[in-house]
């Protein structure tokens, strides 16, 4: 039986058990979401705006600087899966599993201690997420069949973050009838729950090995033959180029809940209320740029993210009242979903499978380089400009990458294959 015909036989199995799998992840991920959740834990701790930017920065740089290193060691592997079954489980899920006692014992007593711990075992999540993340790429790529994976990720998002609303009204409801840090605690508990769970399901995947045909090198060897794949891949090179000026337009996403729970005096447990809104409109936004990237690719599902993100950022700046925030949370979250789902998903088309990781690589460690450098300038352009300027400047950064993209660069799949 050929490797294709094995990965045609589970494939209903491995749809299946990974579709659960991302369902549940990002139901305990809706339990301490970067954008709503944790801004607000840590404002407690802390008014620091800095530290309060120092979330998103963590959450994409820790995640995507990583990648590129891992390339050439997920490359030579024949089984992409032990990346998030055997290291994702140390590397990713037991920080998540920490958080919760950590809160709970040191928030009041020892809130400089709890803040320290607080981002060391976000940064090691983060980190290790994006240690295995190329290995789970490579799996999902490996295991779903190109015309059926906008489907396989439009379904796991929108089952994540349907049953992430109902994580967000829990996070509500906790935040609201018990008084901090226990309403946190309760909150990371059941992440840490629900993303065991999740483990469960993805170390169900069956598999097949495929050994690479090509000649094993050093990574110093692999490294140096990077820049020679850049030269030799224009569209890739205008692609990356877009994602890094767009990364910009991330500078103000960690402030939305923080602004609007202080500007409007609004309780914590209103960031559950807009951390719901997100997730609905992330669900439903999966479940149309699922089938609509299988029939027109990724490129234009990113382009419509960018510009739904764009309008969020427009109507936070000019909203009236708090009432205008469910929908600029609605909007982020389809921006969100949208954009994790191509950004995932178009690196792998711009490549040959035997390159994919490597790609994968560059594509998310060029863009993690930026998208570290602009929370920290939103962060200062909170605490200079106020956030009126910093949610300007961020719509206006997303919209140059939208340019950059739609007018430079061509959908992968139109184009051949250099490798």
């Amino acid at each position: 039986m050929t490797i294709a015909q094995e990965i045609e036989r589970h494939y209903k199995h491995n749809f299946t058990v990974n579709v659960l799998d991302g369902a549940s992840f990002w139901l305990g991920y809706s339990f301490i979401t970067p954008t709503t959740i944790l801004p607000l834990y840590v404002s407690h701790l802390t008014h620091n705006p800095f530290l309060i930017g120092l979330i998103p920065m963590l959450s994409g740089a820790c995640y995507l600087l990583p990648q590129l290193f891992t390339s050439n060691w997920v490359q030579r592997s024949p089984l992409k899966k032990v990346f998030p079954v055997k290291y994702g489980f140390f590397a990713e899920r037991l920080p998540v599993f920490l958080m919760a006692p950590t809160t709970l014992l040191l928030a009041v007593r020892s809130p400089g201690l709890a803040l320290v711990i607080f981002f060391l075992l976000f940064a090691w999540h983060a980190a290790g997420a994006g240690l295995i993340a190329v290995g789970w790429q490579d799996m999902v790529a490996k295991i779903i069949p190109a015309n059926r994976r906008g489907l396989f990720f439009g379904l796991t998002q929108f089952g994540g973050m349907f049953t992430g609303v109902i994580g967000a009204s829990g996070v509500a409801i906790a935040l609201n009838r018990y008084p901090f840090p226990l309403g946190y605690a309760l909150s990371f508990g059941a992440a840490s729950l629900f993303i065991l769970i999740s483990w469960f399901f993805i170390a169900a995947t069956r598999e097949p090995p495929l050994y690479s045909q090509k000649e094993a090198v050093s990574q110093w060897q692999y490294l140096r033959s990077l820049p020679a794949i850049m030269r030799r891949d224009l569209n890739f090179q205008r692609y990356l180029t877009s994602q890094v000026v767009g990364a910009f337009g991330g500078m103000g996403i960690g402030f939305l809940t923080v602004y609007a729970v202080t500007h409007w005096q609004l309780p914590d447990s209103q960031g559950g209320n807009y951390t719901a809104a997100m997730m609905i409109g992330q669900a439903f936004a999966n479940l149309l740029f699922g089938p609509l990237a299988d029939r027109k690719g990724y490129k234009l599902v990113m382009e419509i993210s960018i510009a739904l993100g764009v309008l969020s950022f427009v109507i936070a700046t000019f909203a009236p009242n708090p009432l205008w925030f469910y929908a600029v949370f609605a909007l982020r979250g389809a921006a969100n979903g949208g954009g994790m789902m191509s950004g995932v998903m178009i690196a792998l088309e711009f490549s040959a499978p035997e390159m994919r990781p490597t790609y994968i690589g560059l594509s998310n460690t060029i863009y993690g380089i930026a998208a570290a450098i602009a929370p920290l300038a939103g962060s200062w352009l909170a605490e200079t400009t106020g956030y009126g300027w910093l949610f300007g400047l961020s719509a206006a950064s997303a919209l140059a990458g939208l340019t950059l993209l739609h007018w430079l660069v061509r959908e992968p799949r139109l184009v051949e294959k250099r490798w």
